[in-house]
């Protein structure tokens, strides 16, 4: 084999190897690109200055709070900044957006339908959070099933390779867990990232078709509890918020996907304290401020 052929065989069996360890669902057959691949330094500095003009720098530090910030106001290029990003946490109720997506993928496959009672179903569960609607949709989708559609090569919301994302492994309710996340030993675990991730699959149409992306996109909006996100949002109409929070004892969630005035960006938010919950109120007003910069803002007056 001469020297040429040689250097070329090498090569294509480097090229092979970095293919193949690439995650499925990074592998550049998707129109829209990985998160993880998408860190700005700019917007970076910007999230990390917030925080810490607001004291929770120690949080940050101690990983007791997780927060992904993703700019989709261009799809094709989404901007993302995080920290602790990759953390995976009990999240309570936040998970439900997974047993949402269930329900949709069921529904999509013909094996669910989108009827008046389940539509209602559905909503609660999102809007007001339901622990009973949540446990009844569970139960329907199948909690095995809900399972695999996380873990697909479809989706990959929960994925080892990146420390996990969504899980649920418990009903809604006083009843033992059935499955536990096998890398933290979760019940209803998240990371701010694979979060994020979902609502960048729910915007460029990736979860399921654009007739049910709409269905659930509605269902995630006008969020029927004001708290967190919601609460430090309440200065600014103008934004529509499609969100999904979570609170038990110590451990406060909330995400949300917020357009306004032609910007559009994805929040995460993950905290373990007694005041998590007033955080993430504290964080969203400065990170909505500089991610929707006003007309005389952005032109510099």
């Amino acid at each position: 084999m001469s020297t040429v052929m040689r250097l070329i065989a090498s090569f294509l069996c480097v090229f092979l190897f970095l293919i193949t360890s690439l995650p499925a669902w990074a592998d550049g057959t998707d129109a829209f690109p990985s998160l993880w691949d998408r860190h700005d330094s700019r917007l970076q500095k910007q999230l990390r200055t917030t925080l810490y003009s607001l004291g929770l720098d120690k949080a940050v530090h101690n990983k007791k709070l997780s927060v992904a910030l993703v700019d989709i106001t261009n799809l094709d290029e989404p901007r993302v900044a995080e920290v602790n990003g990759d953390e995976m946490v009990y999240a309570a109720s936040l998970p439900k957006i997974a047993i949402l997506l269930g329900a949709f993928v069921e529904i999509e496959e013909g094996s669910m339908t989108l009827d008046h009672r389940t539509r209602e179903s559905l909503t609660q569960m999102i809007r007001v959070s339901s622990n009973q609607e949540a446990t009844r949709m569970l139960n329907r989708v199948g909690k095995e099933r809900l399972l695999g559609i996380l873990q697909s090569d479809k989706f990959h919301l929960y994925d080892p390779e990146v420390n996990g994302g969504l899980w649920v492994g418990k009903e809604y309710g006083k009843s033992a867990a059935f499955k536990r996340d096998p890398l933290h030993n979760l019940s209803h675990g998240a990371t701010a990232m694979q979060v994020a991730r979902f609502y960048y699959l729910l915007e460029t149409g990736r979860l399921v078709g654009d007739d049910l992306s709409a269905e659930m996109k509605s269902m995630l909006g006008h969020p029927g509890i004001n708290h967190k996100f919601v609460k430090g949002l309440a200065d600014y109409p103008e934004a529509k918020i499609y969100r999904k929070s979570g609170s038990w004892r110590n451990w406060h969630a909330d995400s949300a996907l917020v357009e306004a005035e032609g910007h559009k960006y994805i929040i995460v938010g993950l905290a373990e304290d007694a005041n998590g919950g007033s955080w993430l109120s504290r964080m969203i007003k400065p990170i909505h401020e500089f991610m929707v910069p006003t007309k005389l803002a952005a032109l510099g007056r």
